[in-house]
C-alpha cells in the first residue's frame, strides 16, 4: 500500500482542513516561502499564497472578500516591524487587519480568522511553522460558513 493510500484511509483525511488566503510581501514573506520550498519543509497545502509588492497594498476589501467567498482565514505576512522595504507598509497592513479583525468582530465572526505575521526572506522554517499554526488555530475555530 502506498504512502498516500495510507494517509487517505486515516482519520486525520475526516477532519476538517481551513482554506487559507495568505498574503505575502515579495521582498521577505514570499522568499521565506519559497525558501520554505526549497529546504523541502513541510507546511499545509491549504494556504493559498498571493504575492503582492508590498503588504501595505492589501486593502480591506482584500481581506473582506475571501471571507465573503468562503475562505476560513485570511492573513497577511510582511517583513519584519522596521525592515519594510517600503518603509511603513507592514504597518498600514497591521492597522488595516486590525480594523478588519474589529468589524468582523462585530458581525459575529471570529477575529482570528484574520491576522498578520511578519517573516524575513532568511526564515523559511519560521514561515513553515507560521503556516502550521494559522492552520491549526483556523482548524479548531471550524469552518466559517455551516454546511446546513
Amino acid at each position: 500500500m502506498t504512502e498516500t493510500a495510507i494517509r487517505l484511509a486515516s482519520p486525520v483525511a475526516d477532519t476538517f482542513e481551513p482554506t487559507i488566503i495568505l498574503y505575502c510581501c515579495q521582498w521577505c514573506s514570499y522568499a521565506a516561502a519559497d525558501l520554505a520550498g526549497a529546504m523541502r519543509l513541510p507546511y499545509p497545502t491549504n494556504v493559498r499564497i498571493v504575492q503582492v509588492p508590498c503588504t501595505g497594498r492589501v486593502d480591506v476589501l482584500h481581506l473582506l472578500k475571501p471571507l465573503e467567498q468562503g475562505a476560513d482565514g485570511v492573513y497577511v505576512s510582511g517583513c519584519l516591524p522596521g525592515e519594510c522595504h517600503y518603509i511603513s507598509g507592514n504597518l498600514k497592513a497591521a492597522k488595516r487587519v486590525a480594523r478588519v479583525q474589529k468589524l468582523i468582530e462585530a458581525l459575529g465572526v471570529e477575529p482570528e480568522r484574520v491576522g498578520i505575521v511578519y517573516n524575513s526572506a532568511s526564515m523559511g522554517p519560521q514561515f513553515a511553522q507560521c503556516c502550521r499554526d494559522i492552520t491549526e488555530r483556523l482548524r479548531a475555530l471550524g469552518p466559517i460558513y455551516s454546511k446546513d
